[in-house]
């Protein structure tokens, strides 16, 4: 029997325009063979839980240039909670400082990744936490 395909979403919250790294990693995860969806620059956070809940997803991957990471990270975990869509796990990267990332995780951000984290390390997050969604 083989393993179900799991269906990651990757978005852009806020005003940050760079996506080079999100569609970087978004490419990289396809050609692992998982589903990913990408939803383009500048999404809200209920925009982003919103597709997240539409294409029942098992990750959200989140990628932030800007700063406001600390803002916008755990305002979609905290509506992804909201409905009742806890089980789907976050993570995120970008250019976000050492010191912001227990804040993040102590919010709900199950990892994060900074600039030349290699892909295979990503991968290895999300195939250890494969186990945690109702499959």
């Amino acid at each position: 029997m083989s393993k179900r395909k799991l269906r990651i979403l990757i978005a852009k919250p806020g005003l940050d325009g760079h996506d080079r790294g999100a569609k970087y990693v978004a490419r990289a995860l396809k050609d692992e063979g998982y589903e990913v969806i990408y939803t383009g620059i500048r999404q809200t956070p209920e925009s982003i839980v919103r597709t997240a809940l539409q294409e029942d997803v098992d990750f959200v991957g989140l990628s932030l240039l800007s700063g406001a990471h600390n803002e916008l990270f755990p305002r979609i975990v905290d509506l992804l909670r909201e409905n009742d869509a806890a089980d789907i796990i976050v993570f995120g990267g970008g250019v976000i400082p050492e010191e912001d990332i227990p804040f993040l995780k102590e919010k709900g951000v199950r990892a994060v990744f900074t600039p030349g984290t290699p892909i295979q390390e990503i991968v290895d997050f999300i195939e250890s936490k494969r186990d945690e969604r109702n499959q």
